[in-house]
């Protein structure tokens, strides 16, 4: 299951991130700053927020933006991250497609993101998908990919 989170929802969203923040060995921002930032980012019209799993297992934080280029909305997969428990279940893939998906149905032309080319993972994955990459692939940097959505109509 997969839906769109809303404010009864920022304490999965904010336990997901910050493991996501853990994942990367990091402690830093503090959970406080976690929680002001979703709280925020959930009453924000250019963000959406995906929860998947039944309790939620997995997160994928989208961001939109304008761009002049395409007189159409962009959007940036800003954050994708699955508990461990919930790997390699198929969750993963299922946040990206209904990102692409949800991003689609708010008028966008490409879905964008940026992941770490070591985490290969995560790579295979978004290849799978259909984005490619727009940027060297520079071991243990990150690669920048994009996904074109059909124009419709």
């Amino acid at each position: 299951m997969i839906k769109l989170a809303g404010p009864a929802d920022a304490d999965d969203v904010v336990r997901l991130l910050i493991g996501f923040r853990d994942w990367w060995g990091r402690d830093d921002p503090p959970e406080e700053s976690w929680r002001r930032g979703v709280d925020l980012l959930l009453s924000d019209s250019l963000t959406d927020v995906l929860l998947g799993g039944d309790p939620p297992a997995g997160v994928a934080v989208l961001r939109y933006r304008h761009s002049l280029w395409w007189d159409a909305l962009d959007c940036n997969l800003e954050d994708l991250f699955v508990e461990e428990g919930a790997r390699r279940s198929g969750l993963g893939e299922r946040l990206v497609v209904a990102a692409i998906e949800r991003a689609s149905s708010r008028g966008c032309y490409r879905v964008e993101l940026d992941v770490n080319e070591s985490n290969a993972a995560a790579v295979a994955l978004y290849e799978k998908l259909g984005f490619t990459s727009f940027s060297p692939e520079l071991e243990g940097h990150n690669r920048f990919m994009r996904h074109y959505i059909e124009r419709r109509g």
